[in-house]
């Protein structure tokens, strides 16, 4: 039983099921949309660039 659970929180996480349920759960006026995007893309690019001058 805690095999399979292990399996398949696992299998979940991969394929980010509950990434895109919680997308999808609400929604987002284009506008909002890309604001969000933009602010995820500069956090990436925070963080890369953190990486690099360590």
């Amino acid at each position: 039983m805690e095999n399979a659970l292990r399996r398949f929180k696992r299998k979940v996480q991969q394929e980010d099921i509950i990434k895109e349920v919680k997308r999808h759960s609400f929604y987002l006026k284009p506008g909002e949309k890309m604001r969000v995007k933009a602010a995820l893309a500069r956090k990436r690019n925070r963080k890369k660039s953190r990486r690099e001058i360590e």
